[in-house]
């Protein structure tokens, strides 16, 4: 009878920089002398570790795909060198299969061979998975489904593989898959159950967007169903660019069972001891399964010495509130501090907006790296300066107070403005000033935009559009202020002052660019804003579908119109962290000059009958 097999296994959920091959490889050093400190067999990196996520057109320069494959083989004798090499480690990278290591063994694509999202060039770089062990690259693994949707485009870049690795490592049959992977049913995960595994590991990159954590946990266990075996998920966290990656990476058993969590947006080592029973895989084969070709490497047959199991940790799950707010926070402070720079600066209004941003950039940045700057003119309210300058003391930034009357005065005198003309031009000069204290001191210019202000055109191109960062960009304004009202609880909850003044989150909001205005001048409530941008732009509904599920006709038509007709201010705007299914950004893509309209359907038919 034979006996049980070991292995501990850690998940290094790490924060990587795209382009930093050097700096991502001591990332895997620090962290895999922690792993074999805590006396892992394995260590599971994310996705692409040695490039960062995601490389997008770097993946095109043959340089920087070389350089992926050099930087892979040093990493090895690198691990070797520093006593690291007993340690299995699988990272994700680029690989070149063109005269830099082994050749690719796939065999002639076929259309049954070739998932549908592929992209049919040959020799193209490839998203893959390296097991370094004893100083050696010792599998590579191509990842065989390509995402092509949202912010995905893989398709673009890569050849998919079709050959399933499989390791044994200290008595285990470890398969090696990638992210997308573990999305399609019948995938590498099926494969495997039909070849015969102890354990999956799946390195991945997968962006955070609200709620999508409580969908991975189901489907991480319909793979580990499938393959009839442990699933190691290990996902990456941090900002880059629009897209921040909340970490969340778990291990589930063969039966469903999660064994372990890791928390959400913060670097973290997570262990889990892991128990195999060899007889419980009756056949393990190779050669042809489906649609890949299996392939068994042998490390070593020999187990580990029995230890004993430790308890496995499980990170609570955070309230959508809390979510929300890491990924916002952390999506800032990356960019900021992976680009670089050293402050950030903004218009404080005393309005919702500009007093959540602030917060957002004092708690990832620290309040000395964030200067505010009032700006009023003469329609300007008294509580809008002292909301502003209480907001300031609150949170311990820096600020000034830039008055602008004087200059839209000299503007005036110089050129006839009226109406919304004469409303942009007080906006344009406060983004003017913005933009030369920012040049002056160094800071970064964020915009304050809120999603629902992007998505109807509700803002002044070079005015308070301009920016390097929008942090609350894919964040509506209903949100806005449920965060305000969180974050101020949790304050109070910890004992500490309330970031945000209570008449910044109750007051109605206004431009202040006239006398009275007020947003609901010009827009509808934003409860019915919010909910028809939530469709149209994050559901892609058309008219019809929009009206089904009760929307006002007119709100719609009003709606649909002013988004439609924004898309080029939404093109020059700073790009924002990604927190929804659909962001404006990479992952909704619409040509600026277009003729399409969503009509109602009376005007639709009338239209049809006059023809």
């Amino acid at each position: 009878m034979s006996e049980p097999v070991q292995l501990r296994v850690a998940l290094a959920q790490v924060d990587t920089r795209v382009g930093d091959l050097s700096g991502n490889a001591d990332l895997v050093l620090g962290w895999t002398r922690r792993a074999q400190d805590a006396g892992a067999h394995l260590v599971v990196f994310p996705e692409m570790t040695l490039t960062g996520y995601p490389p997008e057109d770097l993946v095109l320069r043959e340089s920087f795909a070389k350089a992926s494959e050099r930087a892979l083989v040093d990493l090895a004798a690198d691990l070797e060198r520093q006593g690291l090499g007993g340690t299995a480690v699988v990272v994700g990278y680029l690989a070149h299969t063109e005269g830099v290591g082994p050749a690719p063994v796939d065999a002639p694509p076929t259309d049954d061979d070739r998932p549908a999202d592929a992209n049919p060039r040959r020799g193209a770089p490839r998203n893959a998975a390296a097991l370094l062990y004893g100083g050696e690259v010792v599998v590579r693994y191509y990842k065989r489904h390509l995402p092509n949707y949202g912010v995905f485009d893989e398709a673009r870049y890569f050849v998919p593989g079709n050959e399933l690795q499989i390791v044994r490592l200290h008595g285990a049959d470890v398969a090696l898959t990638i992210c997308e992977d573990l999305w399609v049913e019948g995938g590498p995960c099926g494969v495997a159950g039909q070849a015969g595994v102890d354990l999956v590991v799946s390195p991945n990159a997968s962006p955070y967007e609200r709620a999508k954590d409580d969908l991975r946990l189901p489907l991480v266990r319909r793979r580990a169903a499938e393959a009839h075996a442990p699933v190691v998920y290990c996902n990456q966290v941090g900002g880059q660019d629009e897209l921040v990656f909340d970490g969340d990476s778990m291990v589930v058993l063969g039966d469903g069972e999660l064994l372990a969590r890791a928390p959400q947006f913060v670097e973290h080592l997570m262990t889990a001891d892991l128990t195999f029973d060899p007889a419980a895989v009756p056949e393990r084969r190779e050669g042809r399964i489906g649609p890949m070709t299996v392939t068994r490497t042998v490390l070593s047959d020999e187990p580990v010495a029995p230890f004993e199991a430790q308890p496995s940790s499980i990170a609570e799950p955070l309230s959508d509130c809390a979510e929300v707010w890491r990924a916002l926070v952390l999506g800032l402070k990356d960019f900021i501090d992976k680009n670089g720079m050293p402050s950030v600066i903004l218009g404080l209004s005393g309005g919702i907006d500009s007093a959540l941003v602030a917060t957002i950039a004092v708690d990832g940045l620290g309040a000395d790296r964030v200067y505010g700057v009032g700006l009023p003119s003469k329609w300007s309210s008294e509580h809008s300066l002292s909301d502003a300058e209480d907001l300031a003391k609150r949170l311990g930034l820096h600020y000034s107070v830039v008055p602008i009357a004087p200059i839209v005065e000299g503007f005036e005198g110089q050129i006839e403005l009226t109406g919304v003309a004469a409303e942009n031009l007080q906006a344009r000069i406060r983004g003017t000033l913005l933009m030369g204290l920012s040049n002056q001191h160094g800071h970064l210019l964020l915009a304050t935009s809120n999603k629902s202000e992007a998505a109807v055109g509700y803002s002044t191109l070079y005015g308070d559009a301009a920016g390097g960062f929008a942090p609350i960009k894919d964040v509506p304004k209903t949100l806005v202020w449920e965060l305000a009202r969180w974050r101020n609880a949790e304050a109070l909850k910890n004992g500490e002052t309330e970031p945000i003044p209570q008449n910044s989150i109750e007051k109605p909001p206004s431009a202040e660019l006239a006398p009275g205005q007020k947003d609901s001048d010009s827009l509808p409530s934003y409860d019915e804003l919010d909910a028809v941008i939530g469709d149209y732009v994050d559901n892609d509904l058309g008219m019809a579908e929009l009206l089904e599920r009760g929307h006002d006709p007119e709100v719609v038509a009003k709606v649909l119109r002013l988004v439609d007709i924004a898309e080029f201010k939404r093109r020059q705007s700073a790009p924002g962290t990604k927190i929804s299914r659909k962001a404006f950004g990479r992952d909704r893509r619409l040509p600026i000059t277009n003729r399409w309209r969503e009509s109602l359907p009376s005007v639709r038919e009338g239209a049809a009958a006059q023809s």
